[in-house]
């Protein structure tokens, strides 16, 4: 039996303490991945309708809440690591095309928007060896349904981490409580589900019991991307402001269905005609009989003298088109995604049109880079220390390609005027969005034409008005 001792050097506790936590968050992922996918809940209909409408209920989801989440994500691309200097680094470059983060870090960021957190990791590669012998690093992005981490409420920074899963090779729940100096293992004692249990019973340690499996890398190894936080609040995803609206938007497209379908084939009406009645012998029930059943190839006739027949008008939908586009412009401002990707009445817009509308987007996506990189620069420091590099690379600089969308036409105007003040042209190829890698081609490429060119020139050029001393060329111009 797990030791239950709240302390928090003690990873029994923790392992509990943790993944109780983990647990209690899953049904609000759950719920925060429906909306992201486009499957929130069904629009509320009378409970004798529910069975009927069922199938027409679902029809009615139309998903927002995934077009809000990845409008961010397309726009968070960090395309390299930097030293302080802003020279590149081979050895930062090697690990990121290694542990693939040009397409890996989008997982991450695609978690945090769609479900508040992401996570990588950071541990020895099963493979890859540094040239001084020691694992070289691997990082991988973890899900939120996995990893949870405990921070020092003094310090804010991160203490005690948890990994948690389910294997479906043999069936068994597996736990890893990360510590900054050592991590503990543990296994379900009995094959689980998916859900894990979190019971004192339910797990047992794997390994040694009193110092865990030791690492060297000074500090926890589990990074936590939270989608911009507030301070005592727990992260939200990037629609959580707009969930109601949302339900509102499905709720106003059921509406609207509803009555374009009735609208499409009306409701009829019968007044004077005597309806046949029976009752069921064994229930005592009175029903009446329906003899008008609507059809393209059905005639009505009644031997009612006064019979009328007769049908509903048709529901004018032009009201609900309007407050469905109304609702979606809300759920846009709100949430602070560029109206134009509600396109709408917005036809031939300039481009000083588009840079208003992307306003709010750019500094929202900004202040997610601020965020998102100081994250970076700690998986950094962890792949140094894995490899066994003496470098802090907690003094890097993460690049980002540049959150606001400009034309390479404007592009290229601008950096042809930062030139002509003075600019290097290392520092334009990153204002461009180059990638630090491609900054050195770039400059090392200039280099390498301006050296042949030069090398090109006579060792004596012919005398010219442009290559004369300054008294024999004012004479010759003076002759």
């Amino acid at each position: 039996m797990l030791d239950e001792t709240p302390e928090l050097d003690n990873p029994d506790y923790m392992l509990l303490r943790l993944g109780r936590r983990l647990r209690r968050r899953q049904g609000q992922l759950d719920e925060w991945w429906q909306y992201y996918r486009g499957r929130p809940p069904l629009p509320e209909l009378p409970k004798n309708a529910e069975a009927a409408f069922i199938e027409f209920q679902r029809k009615a989801r139309t998903n927002f809440c995934g077009v809000i989440a990845n409008s961010t994500v397309h726009r968070l691309s960090a395309l390299g690591v930097t030293g302080p200097d802003g020279a590149p680094d081979d050895r930062v470059s090697r690990w990121w095309q290694l542990n693939r983060l040009d397409s890996r870090q989008k997982q991450v960021w695609r978690c945090s928007m769609a479900q508040s957190t992401g996570y990588m990791l950071v541990g020895p590669h099963p493979t890859r060896v540094e040239d001084n012998g020691r694992p070289s690093p691997l990082i991988t992005p973890e899900h939120p349904s996995e990893c949870i981490v405990e921070y020092d409420p003094e310090t804010g920074e991160p203490v005690v981490g948890l990994k948690a899963w389910h294997s479906d090779l043999d069936g068994y729940g597996y736990a890893r409580v990360y510590y900054d100096d050592r991590s503990f293992p543990y296994r379900t004692a009995e094959r689980t589900g998916r859900r894990l249990p979190w019971g004192p019973d339910s797990w047992e340690y794997l390994g040694d019991r009193e110092d865990g499996e030791p690492h060297d890398l000074d500090r926890l190894p589990l990074v936590e991307f939270a989608r911009m936080p507030d301070l005592g609040e727990a992260p939200e995803p990037e629609f959580a402001c707009v969930m109601d609206g949302q339900d509102r938007v499905n709720m106003g497209v059921l509406n609207r269905m509803a009555a374009s379908r009735y609208s499409g084939f009306r409701q009829k009406w019968v007044k004077g005609h005597k309806f046949a009645k029976r009752r069921d012998p064994e229930t005592g029930l009175v029903t009446v009989e329906q003899p008008f059943v609507p059809g393209p190839n059905t005639v009505w006739v009644s031997e009612g003298e006064n019979a009328q027949f007769g049908q509903l008008d048709a529901t004018d939908l032009r009201p609900f088109l309007d407050e469905h586009a109304s609702d979606v412009r809300d759920m846009l401002i709100i949430s602070q995604t560029p109206a134009y990707y509600y396109a709408g009445d917005l036809i031939n817009i300039s481009a000083d049109t588009i840079a208003a509308l992307d306003l709010l987007h750019v500094a929202k996506c900004r202040e997610h880079i601020a965020s998102f990189g100081e994250g970076l620069e700690d998986v950094m420091a962890l792949a140094a220390a894995q490899a066994g590099v003496p470098e802090d690379y907690t003094e890097a600089t993460v690049r980002w390609a540049d959150p606001q969308y400009l034309s390479p036409a404007v592009m290229a105007d601008a950096a042809t005027k930062l030139k002509a003040v003075g600019y290097p042209l290392d520092v334009l190829a990153e204002k461009l969005g180059e990638t630090p890698l491609q900054v050195r081609r770039i400059t090392a490429g200039a280099a390498s034409q301006a050296l042949l060119a030069a090398s090109l020139l006579p060792a004596n050029p012919a005398p010219t008005a442009g290559n004369l001393p300054d008294d024999e060329g004012a004479d010759a111009g003076g002759q």
